[in-house]
């Protein structure tokens, strides 16, 4: 969920800032990207050269740096995809309610564009205040979002409400609140990749040159997107970044078949990216064949096709295939739309530099059931993840 987030972390002049260094680890070990900010009287409470070494980036307190170079608050807050201000003082409560700038905090919220969560800290009395009651409702008008104070011992030795929440709940917080305005939240999706290998002996099988990176980063855009994800994948080095999707090991295009026949039954959206054997040897030897002969000769057998097998198994999922072909591209896939009932096809080229198998790019056309082609330039595998699942998200919200 925040795999390769940019979070911002403004932290204020609180007791409560020490919990800022188990906060970033936090954010780091989710596989976010985090920058501090401090204000000048939180540095009294945490050190900045702690911050720095958890984050991996420069913590900033001051508009200017040791060498008077100016630390950009308006690219900051750009870079930030999420803003949380943790812990949250009276102080620096009021100077955002009432649109106050003295320093990169402050300023950082002033130009901040995505959202802002806002942690609150203080003692009891000062947080039920009237006037910080006040100040809270005019952020939360602002469309700011407040992870409220938690009840418990206080600085101050008093019990109450007033704690800052601990640095899990305010991760977990954050974590639900993306992922209720996500696409794709209540989907269920299903995504093979990778190649198959058919077995000829115990030591050696008929196998392709797929390595899975496209089909593994479609399962991590879907799973980004807010839906359930079942990876169902073939021998590959390639692994989902995205800890919420649910990943099959197959080896033989059969078990390819028995995985996702049965992901398949309750599953909204499928996308087959995998590069199934399209033929097995007849018989599997039990032993190692040793080499003798000058030459050997291996009977194939037909393996059963995994898509066509779905198509035929469709009810009202949305069913995408992939067509690598070497020449007549767009004719070919547009054949197996018809052919195995699909929804839409991603073609692209087994020969083409800088597309195919085992690049870290793609070159794709999308053709739907109508025949509409969108042609796509040369991207990264994770760029033109985007592009597909963007493009089943926008069917799906047609009712396609």
């Amino acid at each position: 969920m925040l795999q390769g987030k940019h979070i911002l972390l403004g932290i204020t002049g609180g007791i409560a800032s020490y919990k800022c260094a188990h906060l970033v680890r936090l954010f780091i070990k989710e596989g976010a990207e985090v920058k501090v900010i401090l204000t000048k009287s939180a540095e009294e409470f945490v050190s900045p050269k702690t911050l720095s070494v958890l984050s991996k980036n420069e913590v900033i307190s001051d508009f200017f740096d040791t060498s008077n170079n100016w630390n950009n608050h308006v690219a900051l807050a750009e870079w930030a995809d999420i803003f949380i201000v943790a812990p949250l003082t009276a102080n620096t409560l009021a100077k955002f309610a009432n649109g106050l700038c003295d320093n990169i905090v402050t300023a950082c919220y002033l130009s901040a564009r995505c959202n802002v969560f806002v942690a609150p800290a203080m003692d009891l009395d000062m947080y039920q205040h009237p006037t910080t009651l006040k100040n809270l409702e005019v952020l939360k008008n602002n469309k700011n979002i407040v992870i409220n104070a938690q009840f418990g011992e206080l600085a101050s030795g008093l019990i109450g409400e007033g704690r800052m929440a601990e640095p899990e709940f305010i991760i977990d917080f954050i974590k639900k609140d993306i992922q209720k305005t996500l696409p794709l939240v209540g989907k269920v999706v299903l995504v093979n990749a990778g190649p198959t290998y058919e077995a000829i002996d115990p030591v050696r099988f008929i196998g392709n040159r797929s390595s899975g990176k496209m089909g593994v980063a479609i399962a991590d855009e879907f799973a980004k997107q807010g839906a359930t994800v079942t990876l169902v994948l073939g021998p590959s080095h390639q692994k989902p970044l995205q800890k919420n999707v649910k990943v099959i090991l197959v080896e033989s295009a059969e078990e390819m078949l028995k995985a996702c026949a049965t992901a398949f039954e309750n599953c909204h959206i499928a996308v087959l990216s995998a590069a199934v054997a399209d033929y097995k040897p007849t018989e599997i030897s039990t032993t190692k064949i040793k080499k003798k002969d000058a030459e050997f000769n291996l009977a194939l057998t037909k393996t059963i096709d995994v898509l066509e097998t779905l198509g035929q198994l469709k009810t009202s999922q949305l069913l995408v295939g992939f067509a690598l072909e070497t020449n007549n591209i767009i004719e070919y896939a547009k054949e197996k739309i018809i052919k195995k009932n699909l929804d839409f096809i991603i073609a692209n080229s087994a020969i083409e530099k800088g597309a195919g198998f085992g690049v870290d790019t793609n070159k794709i056309t999308i053709i739907d059931k109508h025949n509409n082609l969108t042609n796509f330039e040369l991207k990264t595998k994770q760029e033109v993840a985007k592009d597909i699942v963007n493009f089943a998200i926008h069917l799906i919200k047609r009712n396609v």
